[in-house]
């Protein structure tokens, strides 16, 4: 396994937390801060490709689509958003 070098700079605090797990679970720092990080992206890697099995050729365009078919109709009774709710958002209409 090859390994770099990658200096890091953490908060205080997160540094102090991970040196004290690190110290529990009886391993380097580096060890902690490697492994953590090699769960992140496996996290991350995991959640994206559930993602893209899960929209099985799904695309943007079509939603648009679909969305473009909906009918421009006020909301019904209770579903209104708060007044101001747009402009507080950013949202212009």
């Amino acid at each position: 396994m090859s390994k770099n070098t990658y200096p890091l700079k953490l908060p205080t605090s997160i540094k102090e937390a991970a040196a004290r797990l690190a110290k529990e679970d009886g391993v380097s720092l580096n060890q902690w801060i490697a492994s953590a990080v090699a769960q992140k992206v496996g996290v991350v890697e995991t959640a994206a490709e559930f993602l893209k099995r899960r929209a099985n050729g799904a695309s943007g365009d079509r939603l648009l689509q679909i969305l473009d078919e909906v009918p421009d109709n006020p909301p019904m009774e209770g579903d209104e958003l708060p007044e101001g709710w747009m402009k507080a958002k950013g949202y212009q209409k």
